[in-house]
């Protein structure tokens, strides 16, 4: 079975994003791109936009894509209570008719909150998952002490392996995937190099580093999200070239 690829819209940046017209306005290209779905972020939206997602889904349906749904924010606050906003984001994944919702963990202090995590996950159709961000709380131990508890706990919530983000918190990549594999349902395919004194995300054309080993330890049927740096003069050339480049890997 291949995996479905899935374009993020951030992947073109915010503000080549706002020039095209917004989020639905990509919809075209990536469908042209021959890709399966769109992952489309909440940081992108305008007010008009988040107070009409039905019409932004049926415009992801006519174009027979997929919709994957991001937020900037996490699963728990600070002080390891549940993100009171969880089930709003949820009811916005719903209204996108989106297959998952994704978060960030945050402020996980080993309780799970798993009776309201449950409840709240039985009402809603789309899939919780949670991904490494670039934050402390997305290094691998707090990441995998937050899985194994979720797997203890039968809990209807996967992982969102960023490539990428591992660079960022200071760990080692390849460790994290053998700890975390079984747990990963979503793949943000990222590749990083060193940036002043930090990181930035590059297309895999210009990595050095070996994302193909990284991606071949991650399940192979679990959906491969474009979070690189799409640009270029002609953006469909460049979308079809990795769309297509990831479906043969």
């Amino acid at each position: 079975m291949n995996a479905e690829i899935i374009v993020v819209t951030a992947a073109y940046g915010q503000q080549q994003v706002a020039a095209l017209g917004g989020q639905q306005a990509l919809l075209p290209l990536i469908q042209q791109a021959g890709a399966d779905g769109v992952e489309i972020r909440r940081e992108l939206f305008d007010a008009a936009t988040l107070a009409n997602l039905p019409a932004l889904a049926q415009a992801i349906q006519h174009h027979q894509l997929r919709a994957s749904y991001s937020v900037p924010d996490t699963l728990f606050c600070d002080d390891g209570a549940l993100n009171p906003q969880l089930e709003n984001y949820l009811k916005e994944a719903q209204q996108l008719n989106a297959q998952r919702l994704k978060l960030a963990l945050g402020g996980f202090s080993g309780e799970l909150h798993a009776a309201d995590l449950r409840a709240i996950g039985e009402r809603y159709q789309p899939e919780l998952t949670v991904e490494n961000d670039q934050t402390l709380s997305g290094k691998l131990a707090p990441s995998l002490r937050f899985f194994q508890a979720v797997e203890q706990a039968n809990l209807p919530v996967t992982m969102t392996f960023d490539m990428g983000n591992w660079l960022w918190t200071q760990e080692n990549a390849p460790a994290a995937a053998t700890q975390l594999g079984r747990f990963v349902r979503y793949i943000h395919v990222k590749a990083a190099e060193p940036h002043g004194d930090s990181y930035r995300a590059v297309a895999l054309d210009e990595a050095t580093a070996d994302w193909r080993g990284l991606l071949r330890q991650l399940p192979n049927d679990a959906p491969r999200g474009i979070e690189f740096p799409l640009e270029g003069e002609d953006l469909l050339a460049v979308t079809r070239h990795y769309v297509s480049l990831l479906r043969t890997l």
